[in-house]
């Protein structure tokens, strides 16, 4: 059983690396259909395998290729820690259907925009050119990022996600990153503990299994560096894509796990 969960981790770590997520997109799943746990469980178990700065091998790798705002990435931080608390209590208190749906439709409403199937049609692909853009045309103030962080802070408690899922489409759609820059940014932002308050709100209310949190976040270590290589070596239009086709699959799964 043990090793179901070091796999589980490495899954989760190759799709971090690769997207900028926290990773509990995979775990929490995996934890409710594979072994069984439920919910508020699997949620507090996600969190605690988040804990430690177990994305640092992919951080590194991107910040090396240029990819990294490191300040923003603090400030984000910053909201993700004082965001997850909220989340966490609403986890354990309030239902969260509705708010899973429109989580959902969120994510439905960017993946969509990212594939852009009139231009898919007219075949202007061309136009677009590999490059790493960190930087704004627009420099926006630094509560807007904490604001940011607050948010995607809400979900990654409420649903034992990083808070990635948020951050990275948000920056791209909103702040104008390059996808691969939002994915760098948000992997940074999520190596500090964010999710400890969290946490301490579940262990609090009795859930939790630290021996599966720590089989998971060593699997995390060495996947997240594998996702980042991958992450690095598409190109622009491909990463796009790819994590459009990714956001649809996460927001179907949404649905379908709350209707």
């Amino acid at each position: 059983m043990e090793i179901g969960f070091l796999i589980i981790g490495i899954v989760a770590g190759v799709m971090s690396g690769l997207f900028g997520i926290g990773g509990g997109i995979i775990m929490v799943p995996a934890m409710i259909t594979i072994f069984g746990m439920n919910i508020l469980n699997a949620n507090a178990t996600s969190l605690a395998a988040m804990l430690l700065p177990v994305g640092i091998l992919g951080v590194i790798t991107y910040y090396k290729a240029g990819f990294i705002n490191i300040k923003e990435s603090l400030l984000i931080a910053g909201g993700l820690l004082l965001g997850s608390y909220f989340g966490a209590e609403l986890a354990v208190s309030v239902d969260e259907k509705l708010l899973s749906k429109l989580y959902a439709g969120f994510l439905f409403y960017v993946a969509v925009g990212y594939l852009d199937i009139p231009k898919l049609i007219r075949g202007n692909n061309k136009l677009e050119k590999e490059k790493i853009v960190i930087t704004q045309e627009k420099q926006f103030p630094f509560w807007i990022f904490i604001c940011l962080g607050i948010f995607a802070g809400v979900f990654a408690g409420m649903f034992g996600k990083g808070g990635g899922l948020i951050i990275v489409p948000m920056l791209i759609k909103f702040f104008r990153y390059d996808a691969k820059a939002a994915s760098a940014t948000s992997l940074a932002a999520l190596q500090l503990p964010v999710g400890l308050p969290s946490v301490i709100v579940y262990a609090q209310n009795g859930y939790m299994n630290w021996l599966f949190a720590g089989l998971m976040a060593l699997g995390i270590v060495f996947g997240v560096f594998f996702g980042t290589k991958l992450a690095i070596k598409l190109n622009a239009t491909t990463f796009k894509k790819v994590y459009a086709v990714f956001l649809l699959g996460v927001a179907v799964y949404m649905v379908i796990k709350y209707v």
